[in-house]
């Protein structure tokens, strides 16, 4: 078994989890090959995450960004999420350690083990029992594929959360210098990503920063192999340099990972720059494998590099300040709108600024975000939790219904179209969720009763769950490709009410989707709309590069004017991007009646972004 290490130092945010991703996309490429030759490489990712959490799933997406959700229900870093994007893998919620799972959260966890008497009266320590454990969770769990192929694992890429330098990221820090002992020489090689910043001012490639980080994780016991350095440009000879003789690393195994359009050009920059000769120069693997081709991602690349006719998505949320709190959506915005050949641009509506109480407090603000719903090709409205800004929610779920303008509700977003339609149709006025109104005569939405209400952390519905199909004439059962059933990924409290169902379809609701007792409602649709669709699941977390969410196809298909002729794409499983793509210019129908497209603002992708990020 061999492993990765990748590490990160002076600042966070610098793309630890890409790189990771990337180098297993790279070295997936090079056709690895285990000791009993099988002609593929098989792979596993961990990500250590050092906070004392159990799992990410009590956090605040302001404070942590997104939780992404695995099959197997676990609430995990949104890393993961790039891992299994790029490796187009499965993980599980072991491939994710926090020092709550290690201190307490887990069964053979280190304190279930001191109320058994396992470590017969000793004191239990940071060293050697916390890392120990740590240790003994990583091998254990690397021997088990995630890529779906039988064989044993190859190579597991290890992401070590945090930064260099944290009180918190200590204990596993000492556990990775013991584990690099315990594998061995030529089974382990440390990726370290690190800064190096440019000051306006002179114009200089500092650095000093990536060698005070260098520092710091030898002094903790770590030594890189490999430096990882992000700038705005490629770095110049003579930094190289410098780096390799401050930080003791050979100039060839100094990778600049600089700006670029988008993030599928990542694995190719590596290559580029032979990381996986340095790689395996230190895993002892030359001459095992094969140059690689990443013909797929350079060929998605360029694809998206050459994009110009814009969709716009009005992204109506809780969270719109921070793009990493939905950063599953907008991938799996991305892949649908490059598979349809269409350059992608979110417009961020704050929810409670369609609201009439902002009307009064900030008419600017509540001016701006109509004008942007108002303008948008098609509406989604994300999952959330809490009252703030539902009401703004469906609002733009009324425009969206009223307006036929295609619509797309993830969780909240399904939810909030129900409430609108029972007081807009059914004249319910105090339609409501138990979750913002306990009282509500007309509960369309209600607590689940396996839930509970006084434990927040792994209490809701998680994970993968089953749909089936109700109704075969329907948009989202073409767009499956008219199976009868889908499995999906959850994360809700909240459901719609059972006993609403009959009132609501005989005014002309359709749910198109159950689970398997036929009480849990799915899947929305209003038949006679251009595309409105709501879901329970999030189909975001099963996106992929080249494979989209076939509900996020059907959303930008739609903005476009052509959900007709991707949905006869997906009941004859013929080949879409043949259809719509192939450097065929096609002109677009907006839902306003108009072929005048959009105007993209400057940063080529999403507009009132804190940040491009594809």
């Amino acid at each position: 078994m061999k492993y990765v290490l990748v590490t990160g130092g002076v600042v966070s945010g610098l793309g630890k989890g890409v790189t990771a991703s990337s180098i297993g996309v790279l070295l997936k490429a090079c056709g690895l090959r285990n000791c009993q030759y099988h002609p593929n490489t098989h792979f596993n990712l961990f990500g250590l995450d050092p906070y004392l959490n159990t799992d990410a799933g009590t956090m605040s997406p302001f404070e942590h960004g997104e939780v992404f959700v695995l099959d197997d229900g676990g609430e995990v870093d949104l890393d993961l999420g790039n891992y299994e994007r790029f490796m187009d893998i499965k993980l599980t919620r072991d491939n994710n350690i926090t020092t709550g799972k290690i201190y307490q959260a887990s069964v053979g966890s280190v304190i279930d083990k001191e109320r058994k008497g396992d470590y017969l009266g000793k004191t239990v320590q940071v060293v050697p029992h916390i890392t120990d454990e740590i240790q003994d969770w990583i091998e254990r769990v690397a021997m088990i594929p995630v890529d779906g192929k039988e064989g044993p694992v190859d190579v597991c890429v290890i992401e070590l959360g945090g930064t260099i330098g944290d009180i918190e990221s200590m204990p596993f820090i000492e556990a990775l210098g013991q584990f690099s002992y315990r594998v061995g020489p030529g089974n382990f090689c440390l990726i370290h990503v690190s800064l190096v910043p440019v000051l306006n001012v002179v114009g200089e490639q500092k650095t000093k920063p990536t060698q005070h980080s260098v520092r710091g994780l030898r002094g903790q016991g770590l030594t890189p192999n490999i430096l990882a350095c992000r700038s705005t440009v490629a770095l110049d000879d003579n930094v190289k340099g410098k780096l390799s003789q401050f930080c003791h690393v050979p100039e060839q195994n100094i990778i600049t990972l600089y700006d670029v359009p988008n993030i599928w050009h990542i694995p190719l920059l590596l290559r580029d720059q032979k990381a996986h000769e340095a790689i395996f120069k230190v895993l002892n693997l030359q001459g095992t494998t094969k140059e690689p081709l990443l013909k797929e991602w350079t060929s998605r690349a360029e694809i998206c590099d050459g994009l110009h006719e814009p969709v716009r998505i009005a992204m109506v949320g809780k969270y719109t300040g921070l793009s990493d709190a939905y950063l599953s959506i907008l991938k799996a915005l991305l892949h649908a709108s490059v598979d349809l050949r269409k350059k992608l641009v979110i417009d961020w509506i704050p929810a409670c600024d369609l609201e009439d109480a902002t009307e009064k407090e900030n008419p600017d603000a509540y001016k701006a975000a109509w004008k942007l719903l108002k303008g948008a090709d098609g509406i989604l409205v994300p999952g959330g939790f809490g009252n703030r800004g539902v009401q703004g929610k469906i609002l733009a779920a009324k425009y969206a219904r009223e307006h036929r303008i295609p619509y797309l509700g993830i969780c909240l977003g399904m939810q909030v179209a129900v409430i609108e339609f029972a007081r807009s149709v059914l004249n319910l006025r105090d339609a409501n969720s138990t979750e913002f109104d306990p009282n509500t005569k007309n509960p369309c939405v209600i607590f689940m009763p396996e839930g509970s209400k006084t434990h927040m952390g792994g209490t809701m519905r998680l994970g993968s769950r089953r749909t089936y199909f109700q109704i075969k004439d329907c948009k989202s059962a073409k767009l499956y490709g008219n199976r009868t059933f889908i499995d999906e990924r959850h994360r809700h409290r909240y459901e719609v009410n059972p006993d609403m169902i009959a009132r609501l379809e005989n005014a002309g609701l359709s749910f198109t989707g159950k689970d398997e007792t036929s009480q849990r409602m799915e899947i929305v649709e209003l038949p006679n709309h251009p595309y409105f669709i709501g879901v329970q699941f999030h189909p975001e977390y099963k996106s992929r590069p080249g494979k989209p969410s076939p509900l996020f196809l059907g959303l930008i298909a739609a903005a476009c004017g052509q959900l007709d002729t991707l949905i006869q794409g997906s009941g004859s499983q013929g080949n879409l991007s043949a259809k719509l793509g192939n450097g065929i210019a096609m002109e677009k129908v907006y839902q306003k009646g108009t072929t005048k497209p959009a105007k993209v603002l400057s940063d080529g992708l999403y507009s009132y972004c804190n940040g491009v990020q594809v």
